[in-house]
């Protein structure tokens, strides 16, 4: 396929956040200096800045992106698509795509993660598909079918398919795709974004060497989850 292809991308907050950072840090100083220079009541003003200013900062941390690039050769591995921790590794039957069983890694994202996520394999993407549905919590093993949530495979150099899955949670109800249709992806590239608490499933090939164990914390980008055969 060539070479590996890295963007430079000096993202230190992500793009998804930046205009409702913005527009709540104005509204958060707005509304203090009306509290403070209009109604003159300090205390209200105080506890306000606190309340407010420790949510703005909750934010600002929910949308951090850091800067990462993979060291080492990429080849046939599969690194973790985001952060959070491993909540399910497994055979399972997959019937809407591949018709037959696959391996499932599943990695949980709590509120307090960063929630851009990677593409976990170098390839090509053969088709991204959006499908609408529940918002259970996304730990439960029904959430990977019910939820709302966003289907991208990926074609391998060796022509091995792997199913990335972006599934929304009973919080997060926003879920962004980057990946585009015969577009090449590479590890290090963003795949997309999901709001809030929210989880990723990689469906990869049985007899798919796992690097991975339960409840093991993941860095997107970074942990090797897996290597293809």
């Amino acid at each position: 396929m060539g070479e590996r292809i890295k963007k430079l991308k000096k993202i230190r907050i992500h793009r998804e956040g930046t205009n409702e950072l913005t527009i709540s840090a104005l509204a958060i100083i707005g509304i203090g200096a009306l509290i403070w220079y209009g109604l003159h009541i300090n205390i209200l003003f105080w506890i306000f800045m606190i309340i407010f200013g420790a949510a703005w900062l909750m934010a600002l941390n929910f949308y951090r992106c850091p800067i990462r690039y993979f060291n080492g050769d990429t080849d046939k591995l599969v690194v973790a698509p985001a952060d959070g921790k491993i909540v399910v590794i497994e055979e399972v039957e997959e019937t809407e795509y591949f018709h037959d069983k696959r391996l499932m890694i599943s990695i949980f994202m709590s509120p307090l993660n960063v929630h851009a996520n990677w593409f976990p394999v170098d390839g090509k993407v053969k088709f991204v598909h959006h499908q609408n549905g529940n918002y259970h919590k996304a730990w439960l093993p029904k959430a990977s079918e019910e939820n709302e949530h966003a289907d991208i495979m990926i074609t391998t150099p060796e022509g091995q398919d792997v199913l990335v899955r972006q599934i929304a949670g009973a919080m997060a109800r926003r879920i962004v795709t980057y990946a585009k249709p015969e577009e090449e992806c590479y590890i290090d590239e963003h795949l997309g974004f999901i709001k809030l608490g929210s989880r990723v499933d990689v469906y990869l090939p049985i007899g798919t060497e796992i690097r991975c164990r339960m409840d093991q914390p993941t860095t997107g980008d970074q942990t090797v989850i897996a290597k293809l055969k």
